[in-house]
């Protein structure tokens, strides 16, 4: 297996917490082989290039939808590509996308939101491209989800546009004080505010804004059971993107031990546990994702279902 991360460049902390991560799934340095894209589309290029010479039976990454791009056309299909990236058009490129979409976590909370009995959505968006994929999402989940969706955009200074009538429950996509206002003018409205992984703010005045709604996130004990053995064994707080690179070295482990690493394996097996929600590899280069339904309370964040993601 190889592992492409830019540890040079200008994300190459990025890279090197990535790496230190799958190490921690992966301790032998023959099993995953580490190869540094530089950050670029280029160097992602040659990085790739260098792990099929090495024989790589399988690669994950690199970081970025540029250098995904740039891996998956040097690479050609002849070995899986399991980029980091969360941009779903890279999955045309014949790579697997696994970082943590919005699709994935839109997905999760509205079909949560609409087994609770909601059937009418208003979607805050910012215009940021988290955002403005979130809200694709959500409407082109009406259909499959019996649920009507409507969305606006939220310009700063600008007034709020019209909603229409009051709906069950408000899908805020953006993040920080966006969403914290959204939350603010909610309260004691009857109206359910529901929010993706962007929302997550652990400050205690977020924490107290953000009590009762409901979120769509990786399952918070597991992702602070890694978190402590990264800050134990490596130091400092681990991200999303390092738990993503521990999630890759432990789903190479795991089809290797099982003599599958190729892509049939990768597709054939039904569900691989991850810190970052359970995962299961689609034909098309997408990934269904369990999420985590989490509530903020005074002491963070705690779980209340668990939803799967497009």
């Amino acid at each position: 297996m190889a592992l492409l991360l830019p540890l040079t460049g200008d994300h190459a902390a990025l890279g090197l917490s990535m790496q230190r991560a799958a190490a921690l799934a992966e301790s032998d340095a023959a099993l995953m082989q580490v190869i540094d894209t530089g950050g670029t589309a280029p160097g992602a290029a040659a990085a790739a290039a260098e792990a099929i010479k090495r024989k790589a039976a399988m690669i994950f990454g690199p970081l970025t939808a540029d250098e995904a791009r740039a891996a998956a056309a040097t690479v050609a299909g002849r070995v899986p590509v399991i980029a980091f990236t969360n941009d779903a058009a890279v999955a045309a490129t014949g790579a697997w996308v696994f970082g943590l979409t919005p699709r994935q976590s839109t997905s999760a909370v509205l079909r949560y939101a609409r087994s609770r009995g909601v059937k009418s959505v208003v979607v805050l968006g910012d215009a940021s491209p988290w955002s403005s994929a979130a809200s694709a999402a959500a409407q082109a989940l009406q259909g499959e989800l019996g649920i009507d969706v409507r969305a606006i955009t939220v310009t700063p200074g600008q007034p709020l546009p019209g909603a229409g009538d009051p709906p069950d429950a408000v899908l805020a996509t953006g993040s920080g004080e966006g969403v914290l206002a959204a939350a603010r003018n909610l309260k004691d409205t009857g109206v359910q505010l529901l929010a993706t992984l962007q929302a997550l703010d652990h400050r205690p005045s977020a924490l107290e804004a953000l009590q009762g709604a409901w979120i769509a996130a990786p399952d918070p004990k597991a992702f602070g059971e890694f978190s402590s053995t990264f800050e134990a064994k490596v130091g400092g707080a681990p991200g999303a993107l390092a738990a993503l690179a521990y999630d890759a070295a432990g789903i190479g482990r795991s089809l290797r031990a099982d003599h599958k690493l190729d892509r049939a394996g990768l597709l054939a097996t039904d569900s691989f546990a991850c810190v970052t929600g359970a995962v299961r590899f689609r034909a098309d280069g997408s990934c269904a994702r369990e999420l985590a339904i989490v509530v903020a309370g005074p002491a963070g964040y705690e779980s209340v279902a668990t939803s799967r993601g497009a």
